[in-house]
């Protein structure tokens, strides 16, 4: 069933109280898409849709919603329903919905849930924002060096329904210390009395707690991880993170840098559930920034008012120079901070990229030049000093874009600052200045202007 048309079917099923057949429905679907079409119901027939769903079916489509609806349905339902769908949910879901809830509702919540749930969530929310630790979940399938396959097969039944992942176990000592994984598909192929000390992979990889989420990112990239376990400072493991947290961390990290990079001060809601007052405070101080930062260009301008009653002309050929050195300069700058996100480039190849970026330029200002001095002498036509002042200050232009572009975010990686930080919207003012003093030097030199 379609997500649009599963939707309406629900609708139509609560609105005509066939419960039954209601629930039915309800089960045929994926958790996912349960989910989905739940999100597009209003409040109070979410609640009524989400209250039919089967006990063990209702915490997987939970896990499936956005925040607000979680929240909503979680303040709506009585204490000893909340406690179970909490109880039910991974302990990092858990944890990420207590982080957005009020202090008072967490704290009536965590005192209906389990003690084992409340000891978990408890944990993971003591890590820092945007650590390995915070992202984490502890419920993973641990053994012991020493267990036979049959023993360790036989503990992963008894606990594996209730864990992330039983495709990796994590074997540790006696003193809890991480020293080697092994995958299911091993324990099956080795004969019940072997110990898994014995063929264990001691070669792992392993983040701390305190790891920044961008570089655990990163890491899975590397290795093509599903899984990747979390220690302390002892190497005692703490927790895992899986892929699936990781996907949701990739597509944070590119919104936010997708934001700083249209000069926009990162969120953490999306759009619809951003209300005006908040997006205003997130997009004026750079407004006000740039507006600020502008105003160099204007006075530019105003010293060569002189040479504009010469040659007013030159007007109107300040709008095409200064948005074609916006443009170049936009197009370098995205393409290295794409490049230092990767890790494709370092501050170390700052002088390859340089050089590397003068040569396009130098063909891409050329071309252009090329092309409006056709246009200028055939359809505007202006004199051919005009023309060649134009023409020149484009070829300058663009070289002195692309090289602003593509030092700037390398400068700001070198010293700390996210290079998304230094994306178009600064690179163009900074762009524009140049390109206007270029512009009217080229002309006081060809046309002699006083």
């Amino acid at each position: 069933m379609e997500e649009s048309r599963g939707t309406e079917y629900l609708k139509e099923l609560l609105d005509s109280k066939q419960y039954t057949k209601l629930r039915q429905a309800l089960e045929e679907e994926l958790d996912a898409d349960v989910a989905a079409s739940l999100g597009e119901l209003d409040e109070e027939d979410m609640l009524k849709v989400f209250r039919i769903l089967p006990k063990d079916q209702a915490a997987e489509v939970f896990s499936y919603l956005d925040v607000d609806a979680q929240q909503y349905i979680i303040t709506s339902l009585s204490d000893k329903d909340a406690g179970l769908i909490m109880d039910n949910l991974m302990a990092d879901d858990a944890a990420d919905l207590m982080d957005e809830m009020p202090a008072n509702v967490v704290k009536r919540i965590l005192a209906n849930v389990s003690p084992e749930t409340r000891r978990d969530v408890n944990h993971l929310l003591r890590y820092p924002e945007d650590s390995a630790g915070s992202i984490m979940t502890v419920e993973y399938v641990d053994l012991k060096e020493n267990l036979t396959v049959e023993e360790a097969i036989a503990r992963i039944r008894r606990v594996g329904l209730d864990r992330e992942t039983v495709n990796i176990c994590y074997v540790l000592d006696s003193k809890r210390r991480l020293i080697g994984t092994v995958s299911l598909r091993y324990l099956l192929l080795h004969e019940s009395a072997e110990v898994i000390g014995d063929f264990m992979n001691e070669n792992v990889v392993s983040v701390n707690t305190l790891t920044d989420q961008e570089e655990v990112a990163e890491l899975f990239k590397k290795y093509d991880f599903t899984a990747m376990p979390v220690v302390d400072n002892e190497n005692r493991l703490v927790g895992i993170i899986t892929v699936d947290d990781i996907m949701d961390i990739m597509e944070e990290e590119a919104t936010e840098d997708i934001e700083k990079m249209n000069a926009i001060l990162p969120g953490d809601k999306p759009y619809m559930r951003t209300g005006v007052w908040e997006t205003w405070k997130k997009r004026i101080p750079w407004l006000l920034l740039l507006m600020i930062s502008a105003t160099f260009t204007g006075g530019i301008i105003t010293s060569f008012e002189d040479s504009l009653r010469q040659y007013v002309v030159l007007t109107a050929f300040i709008p095409m120079l200064m948005d074609t050195g916006g443009n170049a300069g936009g197009q370098a700058s995205a393409t290295i901070i794409r490049g230092l996100s990767l890790n494709d480039i370092g501050f170390s190849d700052i002088f390859r990229v340089i050089w590397k970026e003068i040569r396009v330029a130098a063909l891409c200002g050329l071309t252009l030049a090329a092309c409006n001095f056709l246009k200028l002498m055939l359809f505007d036509r202006v004199g051919l000093t005009v023309a060649a002042v134009v023409c020149l200050t484009l070829v300058v232009t663009v070289v002195l874009a692309k090289a602003v572009g593509c030092t700037l975010p390398m400068a700001a990686k070198r010293i700390g600052f996210d290079p998304a930080v230094m994306a178009s919207p600064f690179i163009t003012t900074i762009v524009d200045a140049l390109s206007l003093m270029v512009y009217f030097r080229f002309a006081a030199t060809l046309l002699h202007l006083s």
